[in-house]
């Protein structure tokens, strides 16, 4: 069988600093299926290149001598608009990022940035625009084909992933972050991971992560808040998954309410394909609506009295308010080997199969949770990344769409689909 060659992504480098374009080429050089076409001093020379060289991504600087990147890229749109712009700043303030997203800018970095950043930036963007992108004739001339074809479908919408625990110290978070990177890896498709414990969050601790901007900045401009705007808001993780944190402080949490916190949810669902979110343990209004709006509700527990009691009691919830017990994989967590409660035991109590087991062993995931750095990425031949990864391929194929013969049986009736929106809204009146 003749092997397919590996489609290449041009590229066009501008800045105005030799130094910065050279160091971008070094970022770049193994990558086999990224060639530099061009570089550019300046927007006016940018402009230039792309219009003659028509490539796939342009890496562009904000602040430039003559034409700065945000007018270069509003030209370079109607001039060369089969190229996709990533804009690059050491300043990530809200107001560059809107202008940057209004001009036509597909993505921003904020230097400085890694080489699995900017690559896995750069491939990201270009699947996009090759998806997107309209027809050939329709780029050349201007003028859109008048031949008749099948209407695009809507955007899809991500699948929301909860997870969540009726007893704290299970390890979710712990399970967040390396599902998500788990879920990146294993499908190279676009992963967010939302901290939704706002009070005492840790995602930004387990993942090193230095950034400024939590969901708090973004709920302070809801009304302008868009899919776009909310993607280059969250902070960046080496593994190519972007992160919205919790709050620095408590008392800062109290400022978000249900109504934004759904609001950014949705606008997660639109910009991302799949988007893991961490709770914390207490049924307030925020967790209740997070769990009406999952696809999938993770839940994690432990092989201990106290947590079993907790779960069992949420599954009791669940049933008294029709929940459907499907969008529910329950994780055993913190296993050791000698454990006298049994997974077999545990599953006859909640009258539900485990979906994974996880063991737990100190010596491995203590280190990597004080040097900020998740275990799949510390240890990927460990066995509990395997498992991480086993985990991220089972929650997919549940995701994924039913065969169209399929559809009719699985459509629930109109009194049955009341039941599933807002299940648990019920408890909140």
């Amino acid at each position: 069988m003749t092997q397919q060659p590996v489609q290449k992504i041009n590229v066009l480098i501008v800045d105005d600093i030799p130094e910065t374009r050279e160091n971008l080429r070094k970022l770049l050089y193994f990558e086999s299926d990224i060639v530099i076409v061009g570089t550019a001093e300046n927007g006016q020379k940018a402009v230039e290149q792309a219009k003659r060289l028509q490539p796939d991504i342009v890496l562009m600087d904000i602040n430039m001598p003559d034409m700065d990147g945000i007018t270069a890229t509003e030209t370079i749109s109607r001039v060369a608009p089969r190229s996709q712009i990533i804009m690059m700043s050491v300043q990530s303030e809200t107001d560059y990022l809107r202008r940057s997203m209004m001009a036509g800018a597909k993505y921003f970095l904020t230097k400085p940035f890694t080489s699995e950043e900017l690559s896995g930036s750069i491939r990201r963007v270009f699947d996009q625009g090759a998806a997107v992108a309209p027809p050939a004739s329709t780029m050349e001339t201007g003028i859109p084909s008048t031949s008749a074809g099948p209407s695009r479908p809507p955007p899809r919408e991500g699948k929301l992933l909860l997870i969540y625990s009726p007893k704290g110290g299970t390890g979710c978070s712990v399970v967040a972050c390396n599902l998500a990177i788990a879920l990146s890896q294993t499908t190279s498709k676009k992963v967010a991971l939302l901290d939704g414990s706002l009070q005492f969050g840790d995602i930004g601790v387990l993942l090193n992560l230095q950034s400024g901007q939590t969901i708090a900045d973004a709920t302070r401009r809801i009304e302008e808040l868009d899919s776009d705007l909310l993607s280059v808001i969250m902070s960046a993780h080496p593994s190519g998954i972007r992160v919205l944190a919790a709050p620095p402080s408590a008392p800062e949490s109290d400022t978000i309410t249900t109504e934004a916190y759904k609001r950014i949810m949705s606008r997660l669902k639109k910009g991302f394909d799949y988007v893991i979110q961490d709770t914390w343990s207490h049924l307030d209004d925020i967790v209740l609506s997070a769990i009406d709006l999952a696809d999938r509700v993770l839940i994690v527990m432990t092989p201990e009295i106290p947590s079993i009691k907790s779960t069992k009691q949420f599954f009791e919830l669940a049933e008294a308010l029709e929940f459907p017990a499907g969008r529910i994989d329950l994780i055993l967590n913190k296993t050791f080997p000698r454990d006298r409660i049994r997974a077999e035991q545990i599953e006859n109590t909640m009258r539900h199969k485990i979906l994974a087991q996880f063991e737990f062993d100190p010596r491995v995931i203590r280190p990597t949770i004080n040097q900020g750095q998740p275990l799949i990425l510390a240890q990927p031949n460990h066995p509990l990344s395997q498992r991480f990864l086993q985990l991220a391929e089972q929650e997919v194929a549940l995701l994924e769409p039913l065969p169209e013969e399929a559809v009719e049986q699985a459509v629930p009736s109109k009194a049955e689909h009341h039941t599933r929106t807002g299940l648990f809204s019920r408890r909140r009146k």
